[in-house]
């Protein structure tokens, strides 16, 4: 990446939304380069002009936060996200990492936090708004239990493990294929090899442990 970061902010609050331009525009090198009020905006935009970080406020009307992190991860868009949002929400908090969100910044902190979040999610870091740290705690917990009560886990290849990942993101074989750009052939034989490394039977049971499990396996 070079030394400009290129930024979207997407909030549906004009007055919040200026106020993180204006926060963001201290900062030398940050440079806004666009800005929406809905989801559907947000997607567009970030498709369109590519920025290196996307701010995403979790609740938007059109498409919520999640939806467009999604649909940019999915068609591999180049782009961090940070999400903000009003919600001091375990399961929310978990599933935006699950999905692969880099920057989880809480409304009420954003001036004071967000300036390190994008410098952060730029140098390839996670950052969490600190009233969150709680809930880290526990997910980082709660996978150590996991592994040490599932030690077949660890015999996962690195690709087993994305695989895995993407199983319990509803993907299919033929959508694992595309995203990790191989055959669908290759991802049933890695399916298999999950399934009997893990020590799993029945047609259903690899869906189900990664389900179980997302938050231990991310």
């Amino acid at each position: 990446m070079n030394d400009e970061i290129k930024i979207v902010i997407a909030d549906d609050h004009p007055i919040f939304r200026s106020g993180l331009r204006q926060l963001l525009e201290t900062v030398a090198n940050f440079k806004i380069i666009g800005e929406a009020d809905n989801g559907e905006a947000a997607l567009r935009l970030t498709h369109d002009i590519k920025p290196d970080v996307a701010i995403l406020d979790i609740d938007m009307p059109e498409k919520d936060g999640f939806e467009v992190a999604r649909s940019l991860f999915t068609d591999s868009i180049p782009v961090e996200v940070i999400f903000l949002t009003m919600h001091k929400n375990k399961s929310l908090f978990n599933a935006a990492l699950n999905l692969g969100v880099k920057g989880y910044v809480l409304k009420d902190s954003a001036m004071a936090d967000l300036i390190n979040a994008v410098k952060a999610v730029c140098a390839g870091q996670n950052f969490i708004s600190p009233q969150l740290s709680t809930f880290l705690i526990e997910r980082r917990r709660q996978t150590e239990i996991f592994a040490e009560n599932t030690p077949s886990i660890n015999s996962l290849t690195p690709t087993e493990r994305r695989i895995l990942i993407l199983i319990s993101e509803y993907l299919t074989s033929k959508e694992i294929a595309a995203k990790l750009f191989i055959s669908i052939r290759t991802v049933e034989h890695h399916r298999a090899s999950i399934a009997t490394k893990l020590n799993l039977k029945g047609s259903h049971a690899l869906l189900k442990f990664a389900l179980d499990h997302k938050n231990e396996i991310n």
